[in-house]
């Protein structure tokens, strides 16, 4: 017979040793092509703890699979037989506010990625990445991180945004460090895409920390957003 410790009833097997069960990230696929979900199906749900809980095939039919299963996380073409789903993507969050939505296209333009991000994606990957590239970004949409593929956020980093007056007072330097920051890059690639040390980064990240009265990466992405600069 087992006996209860005073925090609560002992379990067969040492309980309080057992390690947490391991998290479920469900999962919409929405793309018009049938045997492109299939395969994304495949791809993702032989990942431990992701689960695909719907499909759809136009917008139309996302804004419905979204609301009636709330999934983590999104996986969105921008070409939809009903048009482009990027001007969905604003009314799939607040029927949603709880999913990510990670881009998925094969259009390797950073002026779609900056519509996507700017809108409220979370996430922009290229069909032509390799698949690992896809479950990164699936993996930290569901933790509210940004992933951006890799050479458009380079792109977006350098290209200068509408914009002419730089919040906050922030440098031409300071703006390419925080753009790199919020498309989900760390201290070293920054300093490997802008040719500096990574000590001088992190001395530009600290700037912008105080400048901008940001401290953590969530914010420093919100803000990076807030003030159009993906």
């Amino acid at each position: 017979m087992s006996v209860g410790s005073p925090d609560g009833p002992a379990t067969a097997g040492g309980g309080a040793d057992q390690p947490p069960p391991a998290r479920t990230i469900t999962i919409v696929l929405a793309d018009d092509h049938e045997v492109v979900r299939a395969g994304l199906r495949l791809l993702l749900e032989a990942e431990p703890g992701f689960t695909v809980v719907g499909e759809a095939g136009d917008v139309s039919q996302t804004e419905r699979r979204v609301a009636a299963h709330r999934p983590g996380v999104l996986v969105l073409d921008v070409n939809m037989p009903d048009g482009s789903s990027i001007p969905a993507i604003p009314r799939l969050r607040a029927a949603s506010p709880g999913t990510r939505i990670v881009v998925l296209t094969m259009q390797s333009d950073h002026e779609l990625a900056r519509e996507a991000l700017r809108a409220g994606a979370i996430g922009f990957v290229l069909k032509e990445a390799a698949r690992e590239e896809l479950i990164q970004a699936v993996r930290l949409a569901a933790d509210g991180r940004t992933y951006l593929n890799p050479e458009l956020g380079a792109k977006l980093a350098t290209v200068p945004t509408e914009p002419e007056d730089a919040p906050d007072n922030l440098s031409p330097r300071e703006l390419e460090v925080l753009r790199l920051l919020a498309s989900g890059h760390t201290n070293g690639e920054i300093a490997t895409q802008l040719f500096l040390s990574v000590r001088t980064v992190e001395s530009h990240r600290a700037h912008i920390q105080q400048k901008t009265q940001k401290g953590s990466r969530a914010e420093l992405v919100a803000y990076a957003r807030d003030n159009g600069l993906l």
